[in-house]
């Protein structure tokens, strides 16, 4: 390494806050970074100084004008049919370096996400090899390559093959981040071989595995990071590992999981400027303020009493949002006096019958339930500020931010337990140590006995419900925390 005194790390990413942002990768790309950044200027003065650098795709909605990026370089990327020139571009945030890489795979896309797979996949296989190309371009050797998911694994892939007789590379190692690994990249196979990237034939990999990007990555990174430690154990087993959980089991001893962070800058109930009153967990009282705020603004009773069911979510299978819609309606069906009265709240857009599904609850019960078909970050701030309690019956969860969001703003929890919510969320027999509830079959009927068990507290005993509250809001779910476990890794890795 050039200068011993500084890593220089290329964390590469499909879209980062705030930029651009579809989903929760965004989050980890737009955050990480400068807590890495910022946890290394505040060590030890003798250990090493991060220089990270971040690169995502200039994609055409990214609102350039707000960040000025200047042309730094032009360089052709080898396919098959001819070199495709790709376009960098960088600038400043924050003190962070920023990239972005244009291209014809890349400018002819308008949304971060194709239905096109296969367009997709030209797109990300062009980046993840204009990405290391910038680095020749710029001279800058990284010690570490950070990729995320399967957009980035090409990346790793190509590091792997060329690094054996490349010296610009010959010392760099390569991180991969799972942050779903169900999104392997499936149509991938036809810009892997356009950018001249072989199948992993006679590998460990299953033949139907051979040519997607996601699992080349796995196949050759030097470190695999899964989001939660629970997911980092879960993606080994069948009903997670997506066909390469075998696969997967001949890698374990480079897997681990990190668990990611909350902007606790952007999320905290003392400061948030969206509330109708700023409250911490010495001072809940002022929870009711929101709560009934929350409740005018959503046309239901404004009464303190009733507890008030949330979920902020994306409308997908993953996210159970039809065991949630069934296990309400068959409690609001009971009308058991356990249970009436009920409000619930449902805030998110995503697969159209899932959507419907949640209008029709609403029609049903109209005085009780709400739902809220929209993306309004404003109105999940009032949610998770003046609900009592959040619905997470996930199918699956590799990390999860709504249940570190909703218990740092005293809303508390109920969610399957797996990948992240078992890691996030203290549910033992004894709720003097809790944190929220969990449940495990995947199943309304399961997540029903939650709730049961959740508005026992609820109604019975305010002083263990307050308790559980103000162990949530006191987690520490900082990406200060997780940036030090992160660089733990790459420590590792360089050693």
């Amino acid at each position: 390494m050039a200068n011993p005194s500084k890593i220089n790390v290329l964390f590469i990413a499909s879209e980062a806050d705030p930029f651009i942002k579809v989903g929760g990768l965004a989050d980890v790309a737009g955050s990480l970074p400068h807590a890495l950044r910022e946890i290394t200027k505040s060590a030890n003065p003798m250990s090493p100084e991060l220089d990270i650098r971040l690169v995502i795709p200039y994609h055409p909605n990214i609102q350039s004008d707000q960040y000025s990026p200047k042309q730094i370089a032009e360089y052709p990327i080898h396919a098959t049919g001819g070199d495709i020139l790709a376009k960098a571009f960088s600038f400043e945030f924050d003190g962070l370096p920023v990239y972005l890489i244009g291209g014809v795979p890349i400018d002819q896309e308008t949304s971060v996400y194709s239905q096109d797979l296969e367009a997709d996949g030209y797109k990300y296989i062009f980046f993840s090899l204009a990405c290391l190309e910038l680095a020749r371009k710029l001279n800058w050797k990284p010690a570490i390559l950070h990729a995320n998911d399967w957009h980035t694994a090409a990346a790793v892939y190509s590091l792997a093959l060329q690094r054996i007789s490349d010296p610009f590379f010959n010392h760099t190692v390569s991180l991969l981040t799972i942050h779903n690994l169900p999104y392997l990249g499936t149509m991938t196979a036809p810009a892997l071989e356009t950018f001249g990237l072989p199948p992993a034939d006679h590998s460990d990999l299953p033949i139907w595995a051979q040519h997607m990007a996601l699992s080349l990555g796995l196949l050759t990174a030097d470190s695999i990071v899964a989001v939660s430690p629970g997911y980092a154990k879960e993606i080994l087993t069948i009903e997670f590992g997506s066909g390469l959980d075998t696969f997967l089991k001949t890698r374990s001893d480079k897997i681990s999981g990190i668990l990611n962070g909350l902007d606790t800058h952007k999320w905290d109930p003392f400061k948030d400027a969206e509330l109708a009153a700023n409250f911490s967990s010495n001072d809940l009282q002022a929870r009711y303020v929101n709560k009934s705020f929350l409740q005018s603004e959503l046309g239901l009773e404004i009464n303190p009493h009733i507890p008030l069911l949330a979920m902020v979510t994306r409308m997908d299978p993953q996210k159970g949002v039809d065991i949630a819609v069934d296990a309400l309606r068959l409690l609001l069906q009971s009308a058991a006096p356990d249970i009436s009265p009920l409000h619930a709240v449902f805030l998110g857009t995503g697969d159209p019958e899932l959507e419907s599904a949640v209008r029709h609850l609403e029609q049903d019960y109209p005085d009780q339930v709400r739902a809220q078909i929209i993306f309004n970050e404003r109105l999940s701030h009032h949610i998770y500020a003046g609900a009592d309690i959040l619905l997470m019956p996930s199918r699956y969860e590799p990390c999860g931010l709504s249940q570190m969001i909703a218990m740092h703003y005293g809303c508390v929890p109920i969610a399957r337990a797996t990948g992240g919510l078992r890691d996030t969320i203290l549910d033992p027999s004894d709720t003097a140590l809790s944190t929220g509830f969990l449940f495990l079959p995947a199943q309304p009927d399961a997540l029903i006995v939650a709730i049961q068990r959740a508005l026992m507290v609820y109604r019975q005993d305010s002083a263990a419900w307050q308790g559980i509250q103000t162990r949530g809001m006191r987690q520490d779910f900082s990406w200060d925390r997780s940036a030090q476990e992160y660089l733990k890794r790459y420590r590792m890795l360089l050693e």
